[in-house]
């Protein structure tokens, strides 16, 4: 068997990793007098890594972040100092989604909410979980369409079983009339079960009216707050750092910004 058929018999066993790095490893194996067993050891290493980030990158993708290259390495810690780093490092070890506790970011626009959300899910992933990631807005409207289509029950048991679920930017635009008792079905389906991470630019004190709905909200929040973390985001915001002595422009003015 020559180079190619070792090639093309490698894929046909999906070993794409090893068929990619075959002809390096071999060389590598003849300049440097490698052992059988070393280069046969090399060989499975490649394949391995090969699939592992093949994984993570699908498990991005599933996601759908909003902002891929969110990371705890590029957020400025000290441009919010009062900021709770500590929890956003234990939230990032991935172990309140072992224990099934869930998290709220709360804190105007612009102060970096969604971004550590996004690189908590960044971190969770990396550490082998599956990640969903849904604005509030764009959640609700999937659960609308699935509920037209007849797929409301399967998309709701997908929501279920992702080990995270981050629901970004609650309160930054206007959400239907369903909007509260959709949510807490959701929150009641993940409740002990799975972890639900929810960013909002309102304190909980004003979802019933965002919402309008009280007593779901209650519901709602009974269980978010029930072993849940809370991190206070804020109060500067990065989007008006740069016009330092000028009034924030008002939140009904900003129905397109990220947090």
């Amino acid at each position: 068997m020559n180079l190619i058929e070792m090639n093309r018999a490698l894929r046909q066993l999906r070993l794409g990793g090893m068929a990619a790095v075959l002809e390096i490893r071999l060389r590598q194996a003849q300049a440097e007098a490698m052992s059988p067993m070393d280069l046969i050891a090399c060989l499975i290493s490649d394949e391995l890594t090969r699939r592992s980030d093949r994984l993570l990158e699908r498990r991005r993708k599933q996601a759908g972040f909003r902002d891929p290259q969110a990371s705890l390495d590029n957020f400025d810690f000290d441009f919010n100092k009062k900021m709770n780093r500590s929890l956003v490092f234990d939230l990032a070890t991935g172990n309140f989604i072992l224990q099934h506790h869930d998290a709220l970011f709360l804190g105007p626009p612009g102060s970096g909410k969604s971004h550590l959300a996004q690189a908590i899910g960044q971190a969770a992933i990396q550490q082998g979980y599956r990640i969903l990631y849904r604005e509030t807005h764009l959640l609700l409207d999937e659960l609308a369409d699935a509920s037209i289509d007849g797929t409301r029950k399967d998309y709701l048991t997908e929501l279920t079983s992702v080990p995270l679920l981050i629901i970004d930017d609650l309160g930054l635009r206007k959400l239907p009339l369903t909007a509260a008792e959709d949510l807490l079905e959701i929150v009641m389906r993940r409740y002990q079960r799975a972890s639900t991470l929810v960013t909002s630019n309102r304190p909980v004190e004003d979802w019933g009216k965002l919402l309008g709905d009280s007593a779901a909200v209650s519901a709602m929040l009974d269980r978010l707050l029930h072993q849940g973390h809370v991190l206070k985001c804020g109060p500067r915001s990065w989007r008006t750092k740069i016009a330092v002595g000028q009034p924030s422009a008002p939140e009904t003015a900003l129905p397109g910004s990220t947090e």
